[in-house]
């Protein structure tokens, strides 16, 4: 076992070095500059439009699609993923986090905008699309479409879409209701094979149902924790400024982190909480009902906003303004140290297992949907209640490994999935770049109308 933990942690290192980090970072400044800040400027817009009902082609709503990938991104990286990050990389792996979102803004438009555009119909008259469709249409490689749906599925069993969410469901649950693990793991694949053996109807109206409830329990329990201590709040806010540029020293727990090691984890679990630039939020997104991939597009970067900018700045604050940073604790312990501190024991407990239990479950039923378009696309209609099943299976096992040995798995995974959607969308950045322009350009005319009634 220590063998295997360290090729992962090889492995991890070298997925995760600076070429990826550079391509992360990179095609998101790059979209960024070329759409002209559009993760500000159209901000106020997107989240006009994600409120709207909207008509055309696709299976869901626009809010629903939004809500489904949302799943998939508000989960344990939230929550276990920035403790993990700063633990490893102090407080200035936040900062990088922050990065890693405002960049990714722009990365989560681009590759939703695509994948509206290059959407497809299948065999029972359902929208697909995606990396792969747009991969295999837009550049015309299909091994490169081939490459990033087998590492889909590679992240849907191993790496975001089961074993860090069984993990933490199972551990939350042992920790606050003594439920031993044998039986959580076995309600858990229950509860998953009802909904998801339902197809992206029943997934999207669980996760529409779930993830704005339990995002707004956790952001307001966090805002209760820093409320509280609010005297803290600004000295803690500059500790994470201040981190990301210079070596924290070791104290506690804390191993000490130099700046790439900020640098690193930051990003890494960032991606790995946002998603953007890994490919998964385009499936989601492609099944909306809309004529419009602009829109679109902005509708989904607004997930990248809500999981980074909001939910994980909250949960990172928490853990610094505490100090549970700097304790012996590591992962979801971490983070539920900090609530106990902040509000009181039996309170801190409870918000951390809840919100840990809804956003690993909605992650899971969120990553099966990614899964299954993968395996679609590459072996056809036969395999996706082999798929269904598989996933199942997984997920009953899935709280057996260790956390150490979860993480560096899915940081792997993860990181291979990015490559070959990030190299597609910089051979289509110039159809990004002139399908917006356009789009805005037309809008100009409806604009100056407006103004003059």
């Amino acid at each position: 076992m220590n063998e295997l933990h360290t090729a992962l942690s090889t492995l991890s290192s070298w997925v995760w070095g600076p070429p990826l980090l550079l391509l992360l970072v990179g095609t998101g400044v790059y979209f960024t500059l070329r759409l002209r800040l559009m993760q500000v400027r159209r901000l106020p817009m997107a989240i006009g439009l994600m409120l709207k009902p909207r008509d055309g082609q696709g299976d869901i709503s626009s809010f629903s699609a939004l809500c489904t990938a949302l799943a998939a991104t508000i989960g344990t990286g939230n929550i276990v993923g920035v403790a993990t990050a700063i633990k490893l990389g102090g407080p200035g792996a936040l900062f990088w986090m922050w990065m890693a979102g405002f960049a990714g803004m722009a990365t989560k438009y681009a590759e939703c905008m695509l994948a509206v555009k290059y959407r497809r119909q299948d065999q029972r008259g359902q929208q697909v699309g995606g990396p792969m469709y747009y991969i295999l249409h837009g550049t015309g490689k299909v091994w490169l479409a081939k490459m990033f749906a087998l590492f889909t599925l590679g992240v849907a069993f191993f790496g975001i879409g089961t074993f860090p969410q069984v993990n933490a469901i199972v551990d939350g649950a042992r920790i606050a209701f003594s439920v031993p693990d044998w039986l959580s793991m076995s309600l858990l694949a229950v509860l998953v094979a009802m909904v998801t053996l339902g197809g992206v109807r029943r997934i999207a109206a669980v996760a529409t149902a779930l993830v704005p409830t339990m995002a707004l329990f956790y952001v307001v329990a966090c805002v209760m924790l820093l409320g509280l201590n609010w005297q803290a709040v600004p000295a803690a806010a500059a500790l994470v400024v201040e981190a990301a540029f210079t070596p924290q020293a070791a104290g506690g727990g804390f191993a000490g982190a130099t700046v790439m090691m900020a640098i690193q984890f930051g990003i890494a679990r960032g991606v790995f909480s946002n998603e953007s630039g890994l490919g998964s939020a385009p499936m989601a997104a492609a099944a909306a009902r809309t004529d419009s991939p602009v829109e679109q597009g902005l509708v989904s970067m607004t997930g990248t906003f809500f999981d980074t900018i909001i939910i994980c700045t909250l949960t990172g604050l928490a853990l610094v303004v505490t100090g549970a940073w700097q304790g012996e604790l590591a992962g979801a312990a971490m983070t539920s140290s900090a609530f106990t501190s902040g509000l009181s024991a039996t309170v801190g407990q409870q918000v951390i297992t809840l919100a840990l239990l809804f956003f690993a479950f909605t992650t899971i039923l969120g990553w099966n949907y990614y899964g299954e378009r993968a395996v679609l696309f590459l072996w056809g209609e036969r395999a996706r209640l082999p798929y269904r099943w598989a996933f199942v299976a997984l997920v009953a096992v899935g709280g057996l490994l260790q956390l150490d040995m979860i993480w560096l798995l899915a940081d792997v995974v993860n990181g291979l999935m990015a490559i070959p959607n990030l190299i597609a969308l910089l051979l289509l950045r110039k159809e990004v770049i002139g399908d917006t322009l356009a789009y805005f350009e037309a809008r100009k005319p409806m604009a100056v109308q407006t103004q003059a009634g």
